[in-house]
């Protein structure tokens, strides 16, 4: 019998805080006024076998407000670099000129606007997610505790703290998707 377990709460803290990171991430890549390279980073591409970030297979640039472009390293690589590109969700066409993918930022219509909205409502929901994952397992390791003997109330207890701190992680998600589509349906 062990009435001293003590749920690891910083651990899942942490684990949390890792989605809110990615989350924050991803609304980076969704800039809505001009061309950033940061745009591309939730972007992998099919390569040498595994997926691999576009920074890992060509230089990206931003020579200008509007446009992006991407200096593919190996030949090969350029049609899955256009087709990673086409599937993200970004909303942009690649144009290619030799291994230079060049990317034009289109001006954000009311469509456009939308759909950048609706893509932020997904990552939101990944991170939601992710955060539901860390409360299982927390909610697992109570439960195991329980089977080795803690008693009632402390299982309580701690399935009231993994909830707490999972429904403030929650909030902090919404949150953030509520200001990030604010700033995507501003004119």
């Amino acid at each position: 019998m062990s009435d001293d377990f003590e749920l690891d709460t910083a651990d899942l803290t942490r684990r949390m805080e890792g989605a809110m990171g990615a989350l924050k991430t991803e609304f980076a890549s969704l800039r809505t006024g001009r061309a950033s390279a940061t745009m591309l980073e939730p972007v992998t591409v099919e390569a040498y076998g595994q997926q691999t970030p576009i920074n890992q297979v060509g230089t990206v640039n931003v020579p200008e407000p509007r446009m992006v472009t991407i200096n593919v390293w190996d030949r090969s690589l350029v049609g899955p670099v256009e087709k990673a590109i086409m599937n993200s969700g970004l909303g942009i066409n690649p144009q290619t000129n030799g291994t230079i993918i060049m990317l034009p930022i289109p001006e954000l219509n009311e469509e456009r606007r939308a759909e950048l909205a609706r893509v932020a409502a997904q990552y939101a929901e990944h991170a939601r997610v992710a955060i539901r994952n860390v409360r299982r397992d927390g909610m697992d390791q109570v439960k195991k505790a329980k089977a080795d003997g803690i008693s009632e109330d402390d299982q309580k207890f701690w399935e009231t703290e993994v909830q707490d701190l999972t429904d403030t992680y929650i909030k902090k998600v919404d949150d953030a998707l509520e200001t990030k589509q604010a700033e995507i349906m501003q004119v």
